[in-house]
């Protein structure tokens, strides 16, 4: 069997999380090391490894986790903007294999990335 990721251990309760959103398919918590004001991670319950991962089969998932971004950036008060980041792989700076979309605002952002 494979070892649970961060983000499982998160959402099955063996770690603690500051959660902001919980449903039947994801959960939302604040990251521990913000890059913004406000910093919500979204993540599947579905321990989907990557977005490159995703399969057609997911296709109702992903659609759920971008409508929960945005009613959670609402929620946040983000009306003047934010920025949603998705790191796949290695290369594109991922560190937990667990799908999971970042939500950043709060402050004006410039440039790319999650800084």
């Amino acid at each position: 069997m494979t070892a649970k990721t961060l983000f499982t251990r998160i959402i099955d309760g063996e770690i603690p999380g500051q959660f902001v959103h919980q449903d039947e398919h994801c959960i939302a918590i604040r990251d521990i090391n913000p890059a913004a004001p406000v910093h919500v991670l979204v993540i599947p319950r579905k321990p989907v490894p990557s977005l490159a991962e995703l399969t057609a089969e997911d296709h109702a998932l992903a659609g759920h986790l971008l409508l929960t971004v945005a009613r959670i950036a609402r929620q946040e008060g983000l009306e003047n903007g934010y920025r949603v980041v998705i790191n796949t792989g290695e290369e594109g700076g991922q560190t937990v294999p667990h799908l999971h979309l970042h939500i950043l605002g709060g402050r004006a952002l410039s440039g790319h990335g999650t800084a």
